[in-house]
């Protein structure tokens, strides 16, 4: 991660390099400039940086894990849909 005031940064020297920097005002920071993994689209990036929408997913998730829910293999089992490969060709979870 690299601080570097507001100012003095420029996204041209930025270029590809995959490095977060965090951009200060009067040493104060006031944005970060995160890239981007490939293959990943602007809103997936978006969601997965609000805080609001994790709360949801970790909400949820924890009144699966207490009270027990259906899981998405059981789904899958009780309306016969095949698990799709994921984008790299293997199944998830390995």
């Amino acid at each position: 991660m690299k601080t570097l005031e507001i100012s003095e940064a420029s996204l041209a020297d930025y270029g590809s390099k995959a490095e977060t920097w965090v951009l200060t005002r009067k040493g104060k920071p006031v944005a970060a400039v995160v890239p981007i993994r490939p293959g990943m689209d602007a809103d997936t990036f978006a969601l997965s940086h609000n805080a609001d929408f994790i709360a949801v997913v970790n909400r949820s998730w924890k009144g699966y894990l207490e009270s027990g829910g259906t899981s998405l293999e059981e789904v899958r089992r009780k309306h016969g849909i095949k698990r799709q490969p994921s984008r790299r060709g293997r199944p998830r979870g390995r």
